[in-house]
């Protein structure tokens, strides 16, 4: 565990490091790794397992959740005659128990604020109805850009979008680079990783207080396996990765791009480096990328239509499906020092972790994960609202119950999305991208 107060130990790298040394990850995380036995690796990566299991879907959280699904979408269906899609973390079955759910209604286009009043009436006329399938309250309509409705269902947070086909085609995409992955999920387990290590100990996952977008987060995650795929076979490993590249990457001179980094001093031009390992041996082909960006990007319409230039931010993440969209958008300058710190304090910790010996490893990582274990270490999860099954794990050290690719077996329907409504929504609607949360 580490308080924020902890980031003040660690101050930004100095501008005297050369641009391609800091843009690129040291040698110093595959040297480390290098050191580390097979077997050590193995109880590391159980341990880890035993952690996720906490914190990942289950049999009862995945029935609440579609139930409420269900829930909302017969209402605004019986009352509006709009189809209602989830999109984000949970149809990705990436959520943590904390994460909301993401919806969008889709009616007729460029009447999205009459849907949302309408949305708005139906969910407050619920509030009231003392006879309600599930209990709603604190109906709110956020009068932004993309209007949004906000409200609780049975302790959970969920928000209705309208016409927004951006976050279904981005699920299709993670989607397919999950099955490309392969590995037992590997891809959606370590997303979960991340943002349990992201939102309860470092607190620096959450778009609407200034700090990273949960499709930005994937989209660093992605980049992650992109280049160093061969090398990362457990979710502890790619954190360790993640942590470590990012920590040393040269945020204030590049930009993050699938196609490789791109320097800031090139924009608006997107002027694409070389990788760091050269452009060879990278996850996705320019092939998959092409087809991903033309079966899954929708064009920008109405107030994004005027802004076609990658807007600059404080931390700059390209949309691998639309190039002129900033995901590091949400990043205020504050947060920027905050979450460099943040990733810099989190893999120097998590090296001095691994470099101690097997018998403290399982405590040391607890205590890594310590507010994720203080909340939700005893099954308890707010999105069911009763005390969730016990994991198979019977303790949270070195040595679960079971291994942790047993585990991944028995857990894997977990991870197998619902994704084929996305995809046969993709190509009814045009309109601009949308982000999931938690």
């Amino acid at each position: 565990m580490f308080l924020m107060g902890d980031l003040r130990d660690w101050s930004p790298e100095p501008n005297g490091v050369s641009s391609r040394d800091r843009y690129s990850s040291s040698s110093s995380s595959s040297s480390n790794q290098a050191g580390i036995s097979a077997e050590y690796w193995r109880k590391a990566e159980e341990a880890t397992q035993g952690i996720i299991a906490r914190v990942q879907p289950t049999v009862v959280s995945e029935e609440r959740r579609k139930a409420v699904i269900d829930y909302v979408q017969r209402l605004i269906r019986n009352y509006l005659g709009c189809e209602v899609f989830p999109f984000g973390s949970v149809p990705l079955k990436t959520y943590l128990p904390d994460g909301d759910i993401d919806l969008t209604a889709f009616g007729g286009l460029n009447f999205e604020e009459a849907l949302a009043n309408d949305a708005c009436s139906v969910l407050e006329r619920e509030d009231r109805n003392t006879a309600a399938e599930f209990v709603v309250k604190d109906v709110q309509l956020i009068r932004a850009e993309v209007k949004l409705v906000k409200c609780l269902v049975q302790n959970i947070v969920v928000d209705i979008s309208f016409n927004q086909l951006g976050g279904l085609c981005t699920l299709c995409f993670l989607e397919k680079v999950d099955r490309l992955i392969g590995q037992d999920h590997l891809f959606k387990r370590s997303i979960i990783l991340i943002k349990a290590w992201c939102y309860y100990e470092s607190r620096i996952l959450g778009a609407h207080h200034g700090l990273i977008s949960t499709y930005g987060l994937e989209t660093l995650v992605l980049y992650i396996f992109h280049l160093f795929h061969s090398s990362l076979d457990g979710p502890l490993a790619v954190l360790y990765k993640f942590l470590d590249y990012f920590s040393k990457f040269d945020w204030e001179n590049y930009c993050i791009s699938l196609n490789g980094p791109i320097p800031i001093s090139s924009l608006p031009d997107i002027v694409v480096e070389t990788p760091e390992n050269g452009g060879g041996d990278l996850l996705l082909s320019n092939d998959f990328l092409r087809e991903c960006v033309e079966k899954f990007s929708v064009p920008s319409r109405g107030f994004e239509a005027n802004s076609r230039i990658f807007p600059q931010k404080h931390l700059n993440i390209v949309d691998p499906l639309r190039e002129n969209n900033n995901l590091g958008r949400s990043v205020s300058k504050g947060n920027f020092y905050r979450i460099r710190s943040a990733f810099t304090y989190g893999a120097r910790k998590l090296g001095q972790i691994l470099s101690q010996s097997e018998e403290t490893l399982g405590d040391e990582l607890h205590k890594f994960f310590s507010n994720t274990l203080d909340r939700h270490g005893n099954g308890q999860r707010p999105d069911v609202q009763d005390p969730a099954p016990l994991s198979r794990f019977r303790g949270l050290g070195a040595t679960p119950s079971v291994s942790g690719t047993e585990s991944c077996q028995e857990d894997q329907n977990f991870y197998e999305s619902e994704s084929s409504n996305s995809s046969t929504v993709t190509g009814n609607y045009r309109s601009s991208d949308n982000e999931g949360s938690l």
